[in-house]
C-alpha cells in the first residue's frame, strides 16, 4: 500500500485526521488541553492531511483549535475546512432536512457571503491560504454553479489551492466540476454505510479523490462503543440507541475474528478495506486518544490479500445495521 494519495492534484496522506471530534457537543465533553494534545500528535505521527469546518464548535473554535496547533509547523501541514453551515451575520437560513441525527440543517451558500467565509476560517486558522475549501453542504436555494464561482475567485486571489464539495449527489458534482476543477467531495462511507456507486462512478469518471467521513460508523466500527456520554450528538441516530447498538455490535463482531487473523484491530481493518475500495480514496478518522490516532494513521500501510477482501465482503454482504445512520439522503 503507498501511504500518499492524490486528491485531484493535491498529495496528502493515505489516512487524514478529521478534527471534529475536539469539539464540545460532538462526541461528548472534551477541553482545549486534550484536543491540543490529539492534533499534536497526530502532526507528529504523519496524519498531516488535517480535516475541519468553520461549524464545529462555536464561533470557528474548532478551526482555531487546528490554526494553534499548525503554528510554526504550517508547512508540514495540509489544510481542508469547509463553510456553509455557519451563517454569515444576516445570511438568511435556508432549511435542508437530513434527519436522524441532525434533523435538519440550516445552511447559506450564496455566492456574496463566500468570500466572508473563507476569510473568517483564514483567521481562525492563523494562515494566508486554504488548501482544501469544501462547500460543506448543497443549498437548496443556490445553484451549486454559483457557489462554486465564487469558491473559484478565491483560488484565482491565492486564498485558496483546491475546492472541494460535500454530501452532494454525482448530478451536483458533475455541475460543480464543470464550473471549476474539484479535488475531492466528501461523503459519508464505511463498512456500515455504502457509498453511492453513481457518486463514485462520476469521481472516478472526473478525477476527483472521495475522501469518507465517518469512516469507523461514527466510532462503532472500533467495536468499542457500548454506551454514549451525555452531550454526544450521536445519541440521536437510531443505530447508536441502546438495543440497536446492543444489536449491532453482536452481528458486526464477526469482523473481529477477520481483523485477528490479519493481525490488526478493527479499526484498521475498517479503515484499510476503504483505501482497498480506490485508488484515489482517504478516509479522515477522528479521534481523541493519541494511541488511537497512530493506529488509525498505520491502517495506510497495511495491505489486504485479495482472499481477505472477499471474505469481508461476504461477511459485510450479510450484515444490516438496526437503525438509520447519521444523515439520510433527503436531497
Amino acid at each position: 500500500m503507498t501511504t500518499t494519495r492524490r486528491l485531484g492534484g493535491l498529495d496528502v496522506p493515505a489516512i487524514g485526521y478529521g478534527a471534529m471530534v475536539l469539539s464540545p457537543g460532538m462526541y461528548g465533553p472534551i477541553d482545549d488541553a486534550r484536543a491540543d494534545t490529539a492534533l499534536t500528535a497526530a502532526i507528529d505521527a504523519g496524519g498531516t492531511f488535517i480535516d475541519t469546518s468553520d461549524a464545529y464548535g462555536e464561533r470557528g473554535h474548532n478551526e482555531q483549535l487546528v490554526g494553534r496547533a499548525i503554528r510554526g509547523r504550517r508547512d508540514q501541514v495540509t489544510v481542508a475546512t469547509k463553510f456553509g453551515l455557519a451563517l454569515a451575520d444576516g445570511a438568511e437560513a435556508h432549511a435542508v432536512r437530513v434527519g436522524y441525527a441532525f434533523e435538519e440543517l440550516l445552511v447559506n451558500a450564496e455566492p456574496r457571503y463566500v468570500r466572508g467565509y473563507a476569510e473568517n476560517s483564514l483567521r481562525n486558522l492563523g494562515t494566508d491560504v486554504i488548501d482544501l475549501y469544501y462547500l460543506h453542504f448543497p443549498d437548496p436555494q443556490v445553484a451549486i454553479e454559483e457557489t462554486v464561482g465564487a469558491m473559484g475567485e478565491l483560488v484565482a486571489e491565492g486564498k485558496v489551492r483546491f475546492l472541494g464539495v460535500c454530501n452532494v449527489t454525482p448530478e451536483q458534482l458533475r455541475r460543480a466540476y464543470a464550473v471549476h476543477p474539484i479535488a475531492a467531495v466528501q461523503t459519508e462511507w464505511s463498512m456500515w454505510r455504502p457509498v453511492d456507486p453513481d457518486l463514485l462512478a462520476v469521481a472516478r469518471e472526473l478525477g476527483v479523490g472521495v475522501v469518507p467521513w465517518s469512516p469507523l460508523g461514527a466510532g462503532f466500527l472500533t467495536g468499542t462503543v457500548r454506551a454514549l456520554e451525555d452531550g454526544d450528538f450521536r445519541a440521536n441516530a437510531p443505530r447508536f440507541d441502546a438495543e440497536s447498538l446492543r444489536v449491532n455490535n453482536a452481528s458486526y463482531g464477526a469482523l473481529e475474528t477477520l481483523a485477528a487473523e490479519a493481525g490488526i484491530t478493527r479499526s484498521q481493518l475498517a479503515l484499510a478495506w476503504l483505501l482497498h475500495q480506490d485508488p484515489a480514496v482517504v478516509p479522515i478518522p477522528g479521534s481523541r486518544t493519541p494511541a488511537h490516532i497512530a493506529e488509525n494513521l498505520a491502517a495506510g500501510e497495511v495491505a489486504l490479500d485479495p482472499d481477505l477482501l472477499e471474505r469481508i465482503d461476504a461477511v459485510l454482504a450479510n450484515l444490516t445495521p438496526v437503525g438509520a445512520t447519521l444523515l439520510q439522503d433527503a436531497r
